[in-house]
């Protein structure tokens, strides 16, 4: 029988985020029952107005900032205000985000969804599906600004006194080592908000979400995330407005030409004293 363990922000009884589940560990050839505690992931489904949009593996934890998080990434709502109401609603197979949003974010994601409708039917198919991608998700539009007009600079060691705070306020990940953390960081480096998630997507996301519930202006700092710079994990920094995105890893080519197109500061392998800067350098003085 699986023992459920609790921390703070999880999703309760019903769902919580880790779980101790009874094990064998072979060392040195001889094998020792003992009690491994393990990440959850849920499927998490985001409903506006009462239409399904999306079904995610997620930690359920900080739900209400991955709700925000994610609709504001994924360029379904423009700000946080166009949320009227966050509801959470647990039952026998996931738990349901449902939103209340503005009617005119409300037309846009109706006006999304039929546009791709047809287009994307069997995964990347022809032209029209690679012209959609080049669209939807290739360079970041003027509706989105990127991160060109912050004109912000930060010392090149915040980077590295963010990233090394970090370990100490992972908690699910000190009790589990399964989980991708997302952190922000003042000019100088203070950590001052942490979220994890099994998901590093999601942990962005969720990190955006707290972000923008507190109303910190996206200027006035940095992400850092204990995974790779992947495509996705930059689009979701520019369109934050955030200028600089440091993660411990690599970043994948497409993620350096997108952050370079969108004025987003790319640094990877940012540990051990050293860091890559992949793009826009001159906010690193």
């Amino acid at each position: 029988m699986n023992a459920r363990t609790s921390f703070p922000g999880d999703g309760g009884p019903d769902y919580p985020v880790a779980s101790s589940v009874p094990a064998a560990c072979w060392q040195a050839g001889a094998s020792e029952a003992l009690a491994e505690v393990l990440a959850e992931e849920v499927p998490v489904a985001l409903v506006y107005n009462g239409i399904s949009h999306a079904v995610m593996l997620a930690s359920p934890q900080d739900l209400e900032d991955f709700a925000l998080g994610f609709s504001l990434s994924e360029r379904i709502v423009r700000q946080a205000a166009d949320i009227r109401d966050i509801a959470i609603e647990t039952g026998s197979h996931g738990i349901t985000l449902a939103m209340e949003i503005a009617p005119g974010a409300m037309a846009r994601l109706k006006e999304t969804r039929r546009a791709r409708t047809g287009k994307t039917g069997c995964g990347l198919c022809g032209v029209d599906s690679l012209a959609w991608f080049e669209r939807e998700t290739g360079l970041i539009d003027a509706r989105d600004g990127g991160a060109h007009g912050v004109t912000a600079q930060f010392a090149p060691d915040a980077l590295h006194r963010a990233m090394a705070a970090m370990a100490a306020l992972q908690h699910l990940h000190l009790a589990t080592g399964a989980v991708h953390a997302a952190g922000w960081a003042d000019r100088d480096g203070v950590l001052r908000t942490v979220r994890e998630d099994v998901g590093r997507h999601n942990a962005l996301d969720k990190l955006i979400g707290a972000v923008a519930h507190d109303g910190v202006p996206a200027d006035s700092g940095f992400v850092v995330v204990t995974s790779r710079a992947s495509f996705e994990m930059v689009q979701k920094t520019a369109r934050a407005g955030i200028a600089v995105l440091a993660a411990i890893s690599a970043p994948t080519a497409m993620a350096v030409r997108l952050a370079d197109a969108a004025g987003v500061t790319l640094a990877g392998f940012v540990r051990a004293g050293r860091h890559v800067v992949y793009s826009h350098p001159q906010r690193l003085t």
